[in-house]
């Protein structure tokens, strides 16, 4: 479908009258009609200047010779939704947003997009989208935040809800907590950390569905708004080569962001959006792809909240290009791949070598394989993932003694009122994808596993999922889910449970023969939802294909 099934002929004059009453002239009814697909809301600190980034879109895409036209998106705050029933919306919004998408540009049929996201669940789904309707297309995120900064220290999200932990551990106190109150968000803009949103946009870039720059150019800055004018007039390019989405989203393309992920230590979120997106692209692509490519692509950068190393550092030192540059020293990436603008090779030559310090060199790696992992066992059969590059070396192999909590806000509690002590492995189940539903982040719990000093010696495993701010030995998409059956199900307190990360593997230490009695014994609690998400815990698959909608 093109714009000019509301512009041509003498069928369309009723069409074009009411394109007239938006106040679209004869002239630029001969131009091509670009959709604006922005994520604008005075409701998310990432999307609240999104207007101003829509507005330099357009005024690229009529620098160019386009007709922009816009329309907005929901959008769930990860951040505000966190630690309660919010949150289970969160994700479910991202098959939402794809949805909406998909209603606008069919019911109303345009030339182009170009795609504003900058939140955690918008950035998938936007490419979801994309890659479903295959237009030309581009994407332009918001940047991200700032650090913060608290005590001469800089700080992210993360070390919020760290604080949190810390002040009921007496370690901080009403005036210091105001202190991060104040100061630890002081800009508009994604998170300031390798969070999920920033991974994400990160890896837009990767992909080679947005112009270098566009995952770590601070929101702040004039260049970010640069970026944007030159994004609208690089859509009308796109068009013009007749350059689709899926021809961008192709395997190689979905390698090389894989590799990035892998190489600068990203959220564990990835994984199923990844997923997601190659479903909607046509892409092949399984837990095992990224367990082969986890093992064997170097960490070569180690952001926030693994370290005190920010997105804005990042970006001065080259950002993900120079990443990408340093990676081709070992030809791991594909070169020959298209992007919005050349291809993959033709960046490189033009990106900033590693400084070795933000960006290591790849001689020398953080570490030796990539910065998430995929790990199987008896406890999850279908696999599970954590964000092995931040967590720290004595918990890579650890073994410890369950303490279980049917959902997140029992164990919040439970870790705030000092029930969880070294040596402890806290099971979350009923989480999941259909048991939560809508597979929560649970930020609360391992921030407040990190505050209260135990991250070296507590791991948390569950078949929720983990906000990319997260840290320590968290492991999480757990599959199959408490709700359809997994084991996690049928783990009781005091059991061992065994999470060795070099081994790729997480196993229930109880013979057989009892967990089969447990099985005969216990029944598998049920949802009783109403509304969106009682048709979403219908229809939505498990995490290792990406918690999808069946149909």
């Amino acid at each position: 479908m093109r714009s000019e099934d509301l512009t041509k002929g003498i069928e369309r004059t009723p069409l074009r009258a009411l394109l007239k009453s938006l106040g679209v002239t004869d002239s630029e009814m001969k131009k091509p009609f670009i959709a604006v697909v922005s994520a604008a809301s005075d409701y998310v600190p990432g999307h609240m200047h999104l207007h101003e980034i829509s507005r330099c879109v357009k005024d690229g895409i009529r620098n160019a010779g386009g007709v922009p036209f816009e329309f907005f998106t929901i959008g769930v705050c990860d951040g505000l939704a966190m630690n309660h029933d919010g949150m289970r919306y969160s994700l479910a919004s991202r098959e939402l947003i794809a949805d909406s998408i998909e209603v606008m540009l069919m019911a109303h049929p345009l030339d182009a997009a170009v795609f504003i996201p900058n939140c955690d669940k918008i950035i998938p789904a936007m490419l979801m989208a994309a890659a479903r309707l295959n237009l030309p297309s581009v994407f332009v995120s918001g940047g991200p935040m700032n650090a913060g900064v608290v005590s001469d220290k800089r700080v992210g999200l993360s070390e919020i809800f760290e604080a949190v932990g810390k002040y009921k551990n007496g370690e901080l106190n009403d005036a210091d907590i105001a202190d991060f109150e104040n100061n630890a968000c002081p800009t508009c803009g994604s998170c300031s950390g390798m969070y999920t949103a920033n991974s994400m946009n990160c890896l837009t870039e990767a992909i080679g569905m947005a112009l270098p720059f566009s995952g770590t150019e601070p929101a702040v800055s004039s260049a970010r708004r640069r970026l944007a004018k030159e994004t609208g007039e690089l859509v009308m390019e796109v068009f013009q080569k007749k350059i689709r989405a899926r021809d961008i989203m192709s395997k190689e393309n979905f390698q090389n962001a894989l590799i990035i992920d892998m190489a600068i230590g990203a959220s564990s979120n990835t994984v199923l959006h990844l997923l997601a997106i190659a479903r909607e692209a046509g892409v092949s692509l399984t837990l095992d792809d990224i367990d082969a490519l986890s093992r064997k692509i170097p960490q070569i950068c180690k952001l926030n909240p693994a370290s005190d190393v920010f997105i804005e550092d990042l970006n001065a030192v080259g950002g993900i290009g120079a990443v990408m540059r340093e990676l081709t020293k070992e030809n791991l990436l594909n070169l020959n791949a298209l992007t919005v603008s050349g291809t993959q090779g033709e960046r490189v030559q033009k990106a900033r070598n590693a400084d070795g310090k933000v960006i290591q060199f790849i001689g020398s790696p953080i570490r030796k394989d990539g910065g998430i992992a995929v790990l199987k066992g008896n406890l999850a059969e279908k696999g599970c993932v954590v964000k092995q590059g931040a967590v720290l070396p004595e918990m890579m192999n650890f073994t410890g003694t369950a303490k279980v909590f049917d959902g997140e806000q029992d164990a919040y509690k439970a870790i705030m009122d000092g029930q969880v002590g070294a040596g402890d492995v806290v099971v979350i189940r009923y989480e999941g994808p259909k048991g939560g539903p809508g597979m929560p982040e649970m930020l609360a719990p391992t921030a407040a596993i990190a505050g209260k000093g135990l991250d070296g010696s507590v791991a948390l495993i569950t078949d929720g999922r983990f906000s990319g701010a997260t840290r320590g030995a968290a492991v999480g998409h757990i599959a199959p889910e408490a709700a359809a059956g997994g084991l996690i199900a049928y783990v009781e307190d005091g059991d061992k449970i065994r999470i060795d990360i070099p081994g790729r593997t997480i196993e229930l230490l109880v013979d057989g023969a009892v967990i089969q009695a447990r099985k005969e014994k216990i029944k598998i609690k049920q949802n009783n939802i109403a509304g969106y998400l009682g048709r979403y815990t219908k229809m939505v698959t498990s995490a290792e294909s990406g918690a999808v909608l069946n149909g």
